[in-house]
């Protein structure tokens, strides 16, 4: 335990408000993260089990039960994430990425929005997160994302935005101002990300009716 009384001692102070060594700590290892992500290297996923387990004890310290949990759960959908991404380095030299099809964005916003409510509500019935909808959504959002982004899909940038617009109000609100700040600097990198995997994905486009269309292909074949 005296590990975990370090990790959520101040390390310095944002705008009145302390910023444990876990949040600090976790949110420069999330930042990696992203980075690692936009340039498709595997080690995103290594880094992203690390800052989970520091920012899994900076929410237990600021009672935010919802986000506690999604770190649990990325941890093992980044374990899962980082098998995906080695079979296909290792089939094609490279992680390939993708439009999603219609089917699977639809699954994805059905995914989003139900489970938002059902955990939403488990977390207002336990009285496990003094905002449980909020929470529960940046819970159910990060997953979601990271199913995407194991798939390799181009969408998964647009969810964790999703994620983000309510992320920054909810960390700050629950005392988080530093993983607040970080959260307004993975807006600007997730416009990137999106900008450079739609370029590496100009092989297949989805269309409304169809399925993905290889561009690169001439109409004779």
């Amino acid at each position: 335990m005296e590990l975990l009384d370090w990790l959520n001692t101040p390390a310095f102070e944002l705008l009145g408000k302390p910023v444990p060594f876990s949040d600090l700590f976790g949110n420069i290892c999330a930042l990696a993260t992203v980075v690692l992500a936009l340039r498709r290297n595997i080690l995103s996923w290594p880094v992203q089990i690390l800052g989970s387990i520091l920012l899994f004890a900076a929410s237990i310290s600021a009672g935010l039960g919802g986000n506690a949990s999604r770190q649990i759960v990325i941890i093992v959908a980044a374990v899962w994430g980082w098998t995906q991404w080695k079979k296909s380095q290792e089939a094609a030299g490279e992680v390939l990425v993708r439009w999603a099809t219609w089917k699977e964005r639809l699954l994805l916003i059905g995914a989003l929005l139900l489970g938002t409510a059902v955990f939403g509500y488990v977390l207002a019935l336990g009285g496990w997160s003094w905002n449980p909808y909020p929470d529960a959504y940046i819970f159910v959002g990060s997953v979601v994302a990271m199913y995407a982004q194991g798939r390799a899909i181009v969408e998964f940038w647009f969810v964790w935005l999703a994620v983000d617009l309510v992320g920054i109000p909810l960390a700050v609100a629950g005392g988080l101002v530093f993983s607040g700040a970080v959260y307004l600097i993975f807006l600007v990198m997730v416009v990137l990300g999106f900008i450079d995997w739609s370029k590496r994905s100009k092989q297949t486009i989805s269309a409304p009716h169809l399925g993905a269309t290889d561009i690169n292909r001439s109409p004779d074949d």
